[in-house]
């Protein structure tokens, strides 16, 4: 007798987007995200790019999962996302030069993403399709807002502009660390740390709420 699929709930978005970001808690995917993060632009469209694998790879496995032998599960994964990166590889050529020669060979490095191959295997290979794609959303949505959360920055604080757009006076300094590898580093350094306060202090909040509750009781 089979089981009946599990219930999706906000739980099942909102995972990927907060209590699993891929970026800030996971912390997969660091290749594409200190590589390609030196604008708001780049960083949208690397996480449109890996939504769009992630969501097509998910519902094919979904689909597929009682049919995949476990002895090829991962290479047949890897065939799967890979044909899905190669499209996006053309769609983006196709759409904008521009975007496809500032994301150069990380378009193909979808391909090895720890995050995709990560869903694959651990939820798409495990639920019914309406679940994966609701958990793949949220997944890459959460990647999308890490890579926009470094990339916002970056671009602010290395150009002084947001989207191609003057933000800071003509007499502002670009910090060129920022636009540079190590710039990368500092600043998702700077949003670890912001995310593990916000943690501790929700975690801290709770153990409070708790002994009131009980002193009360």
């Amino acid at each position: 007798m089979n089981k009946p699929p599990p219930p999706i709930t906000m739980d099942t978005f909102l995972a990927g987007i907060w209590k699993e970001n891929p970026v800030f808690v996971m912390v997969l995917g660091m290749c594409p995200v200190l590589a390609v993060t030196t604008t708001l632009g780049n960083s949208l469209a690397m996480g449109v790019a890996t939504t769009f694998v992630l969501l097509c790879s998910s519902v094919i496995v979904s689909l597929l999962r009682h049919f995949i032998p476990k002895q090829v599960r991962i290479a047949t994964y890897i065939v799967i996302i890979a044909a899905f990166v190669t499209a996006v590889d053309y769609i983006i050529q196709a759409v904008s030069l521009t975007i496809y020669n500032a994301l150069g060979a990380f378009i193909q490095l979808i391909v090895v993403n720890c995050m995709i191959l990560g869903r694959a295997e651990a939820y798409a290979a495990k639920h019914p399709v309406t679940n994966s794609i609701v958990n793949s959303l949220g997944m890459g949505i959460g990647f999308t807002i890490g890579l926009a959360a470094l990339g916002s920055v970056r671009e602010l604080l290395g150009f002084g502009t947001l989207l191609g757009f003057h933000v800071f006076g003509p007499n502002f300094q670009p910090w060129l660390v920022m636009i540079l590898p190590a710039g990368g580093f500092f600043v998702l350094a700077v949003w670890l740390l912001l995310f593990s306060w916000l943690k501790s202090e929700k975690a801290r909040k709770i153990q409070e709420s708790v002994k009131g509750e009980v002193v009360h009781g």
